[in-house]
């Protein structure tokens, strides 16, 4: 296990990095894939606000349904929204190529591997947090993490209006003493950006309630439960295999000691 996940890291290492750089710290999101009730609450989310522009073209509804518990019957009813679509068809949308880019810039891209190449599900669960209100986007919204998104906030109603608010701390050397300039003696400062909720009222760029449906703490079980969901996507049979990998272990534990009896046993002949 050891193994596998050392070359995974070296894989995954250098995307990692560039999402770390990208001027935003990352907010940290270990998922859990053993909650069925988390993923079930983020599969309803992706389908209700995602799936109208970003499609899981390599996920199949029916392997959704039977990884997080959900009888097919019920997936059909509550979350395929398209009545041609069968239980067996792939999660994808009905938006072209040329509608996407003329309202976004660009055609959204396919999430069922997004957390595996874009820096991990810290990245895309501080994306989610990190929208805020900008008047010069066409859309009326930006992204901390990715300046000048083409997206608008999907989930604004949910959240509410985000404005950008900055100011200016010490900067820190690497003992944790604030840093000073040589010439002038003057601390060093560096600009640190975070949110802050619009006050109660609407929002002219959104025509939303501000302050949104859910508390912040609500909406970060929001956001949570949604890249738990994505996370799955990426790598379905991850738990699965994990579990295969504990016993092929175990097996090989046990199969060592008759081995090693054996290889001594032989070794005999030649001494």
């Amino acid at each position: 296990m050891r193994l596998v996940r050392l070359i995974g890291f070296m894989l995954f290492w250098p995307l990692t990095t560039i999402a770390a750089e990208s001027g935003f710290p990352l907010y940290e999101m270990t998922p859990n894939l053993s909650d069925q009730g988390s993923l079930q609450r983020g599969a309803q989310t992706y389908m209700n606000y995602c799936l109208g522009c970003h499609s899981l073209k390599y996920q199949r509804y029916k392997r959704t349904a039977d990884d997080l518990g959900v009888p097919e019957s019920l997936m059909l009813q509550h979350l395929v929204f398209d009545p041609n679509t069968k239980i067996g068809s792939l999660i994808e949308n009905s938006i072209s190529q040329d509608n996407a880019k003329t309202w976004f810039g660009a055609v959204p891209p396919d999430l069922t591997l997004y957390t595996q190449l874009k820096g991990g599900p810290e990245y895309l669960y501080t994306y989610l947090l990190t929208f805020y209100e900008d008047p010069s986007r066409p859309l009326g919204a930006n992204n901390l993490v990715y300046e000048n998104v083409g997206m608008p906030h999907a989930l604004v109603e949910l959240q509410g209006v985000q404005k950008k608010v900055c100011k200016q701390i010490p900067k820190l050397a690497a003992n944790g003493g604030e840093m000073m300039d040589a010439l002038s003696q003057d601390y060093v400062t560096e600009e640190v950006c975070g949110m802050d909720l619009v006050a109660r009222g609407y929002s002219p760029l959104t025509l939303v309630e501000s302050t949104g449906r859910l508390s912040a703490e609500e909406y970060e079980r929001v956001v949570y439960d949604l890249t738990n969901f994505l996370y799955y996507v990426g790598d379905p049979t991850r738990l699965e295999r994990e579990r295969t990998g504990v016993f092929v272990l175990i097996f090989l534990a046990f199969f060592f000691v008759p081995a090693y009896l054996l290889a001594r046993d032989y070794k005999k002949e030649f001494h």
